[in-house]
């Protein structure tokens, strides 16, 4: 069994009591971590990779709890829009006119995105090829969340989409008995509801009875503009978080993702059923969804993690950058400089994300017998030096150019800033050449900002 060792570091465990080591040291055998703390190098004999961490900060890895994979070639397609002008006119034409090649392509080039910026686990929100995303995922060594995109109703939908509860129901029943639990256990099946816009309540009734019975998770997009809740209540008479309670699909295998239009009640709710809310500052900020009040719920006990959301809408897949945003715009929504202060920020990203993933016992922190999920932080840089608080560093200061290696089930995916499992200048050339032909086949224009002069 393959052995590393990391030694000579900083180590924040992000353990129950919220241990720090200085100058600690990580064994890692297979893909669990077997001695943390204090470990005789001499003892270990010559079988064993030695990773020198002096200068390094070691942290569990990231999750990014709100990703849409196949969303990684629309970067750029839809700045600048409202919402649904977004939804409606750029990113469903351009996901229609996807393939199961176009899907691979596109996961396996958000997995990269992803590895540089620290993250180790994510949730995929849903697309329309999850055969394309698992292959993606398994070549990357990622652990990863994957739903369907799942819709039945709505206003809009291209007609490839038009599909019955039955329907989708029965094909996400199929992904599950294929696909969950493979690949060294790293990928997950979820059921996907992509919007109380696009799920009637039969498909929402029997999904969550369905996810229930499998135990796993759903993911949804709920409490995303003003229109949503007054929608619902034109419809049902009820908001949208009061509707899904309605329909008994509260509990604690339910992602809420962006969760920006809440009430107080709403949020006793969710803390009452142990819902699990995913914020995605960035992509709230652009779209102008509004600021969720994540404080709030953070003080009820609500387990609250961080996501990048999808390419068009954020438009990066870089979780320090929602680290640092995160840490910024409550402070300036409250005027509490202590709202949230840069502990509770790596928490959020960290175990809050594993918990909202339903995989706490396994990852989100450092920990004997936990997974050897892990990222590697080089301090020495001109943004990030010098550091007198290594915490307050990493959330206020530091980037994704700090983060010098990736490693998830024991297995490096990137080292010293390459990635392993692939060569990225020729997926950078695939992803361009794949991308052109989406925005030429969904008929996308993008308007020129300044007057163009072609030369050639």
């Amino acid at each position: 069994m393959k052995r590393i060792l990391i030694e000579n570091t900083y180590i924040v465990t992000m353990n129950e009591k919220r241990e720090v080591y200085r100058n600690g040291s990580i064994l890692i055998e297979g893909d669990k971590i077997v001695k943390i703390g204090k470990v005789d190098r001499d003892s270990l004999g010559e079988n064993v990779e030695i990773y020198d961490g002096k200068g390094k900060i070691i942290l569990p890895g990231f999750v990014n709890t709100h990703v849409h994979l196949s969303q990684q070639m629309g970067r750029g397609i839809a700045d600048d829009v409202d919402l649904l002008t977004w939804l409606r006119e750029r990113v469903w034409p351009y996901e229609s006119s996807f393939d199961l090649e176009d899907s691979y392509i596109s996961s396996l080039a958000c997995c990269g995105e992803m590895i540089k910026s620290g993250v180790t686990t994510f949730l995929e929100s849903g697309g329309q090829y999850v055969e394309g995303m698992v292959r993606a995922v398994a070549e990357s060594g990622m652990r990863g969340c994957l739903s369907k995109s799942v819709m039945d109703e709505g206003e809009g939908l291209p007609k490839t989409w038009q599909k019955t509860k039955e329907e989708e129901l029965q094909v996400q029943k199929e992904l599950y008995d294929k696909y969950n639990n493979t690949h060294e256990g790293r990928i997950k099946i979820w059921f996907g509801l992509r919007t109380i816009f696009n799920n009637s309540d039969d498909l929402i009734k029997e999904t969550k009875k369905l996810a229930d019975e499998l135990n796993t998770g759903i993911h949804m997009h709920v409490g995303e503009i003003p229109g949503e809740n007054e929608y619902v209540k034109k419809k049902n008479g009820l908001s949208t978080v009061e509707h899904l309670n309605s329909l008994g699909a509260l509990g604690p295998n339910l992602l809420a993702v962006h969760t920006v239009w809440l009430t107080d009640r709403e949020i006793d709710l969710f803390k009452l059923y142990d819902v699990k809310v995913s914020h995605n500052p960035g992509a709230a900020m652009k779209v102008v969804l509004g600021f969720a009040r994540i404080p709030e719920m953070l003080e009820k006990g609500i387990p609250v993690s961080i996501g990048t959301d999808g390419a068009p809408s954020n438009n990066r897949m870089d979780m320090m950058r929602e680290i640092y945003l995160t840490s910024l715009i409550h402070k300036g929504r409250t005027l509490n400089p202590k709202v949230l202060p840069a502990e509770k920020i790596l928490e959020m990203a960290t175990i809050n994300g594993a918990k909202c993933a339903l995989l706490d016992k396994e990852i989100g922190s450092l920990e004997v017998g936990k997974k050897a999920d892990l990222i590697v932080i080089n301090e020495k840089t001109l943004h990030s030096l010098p550091v007198h608080d290594p915490i307050g560093n990493i959330v206020y200061a530091m980037s994704s150019e700090n983060v010098e290696s990736t490693m998830c089930n024991g297995k490096w995916l990137m080292k010293n800033r390459v990635l392993t499992f692939v060569d990225e200048n020729k997926l950078m050339e695939k992803l361009i050449e794949q991308s052109e032909k989406i925005q030429k086949k969904a008929g996308i224009n993008i308007p020129d900002r300044f007057p163009v002069i072609n030369i050639f």
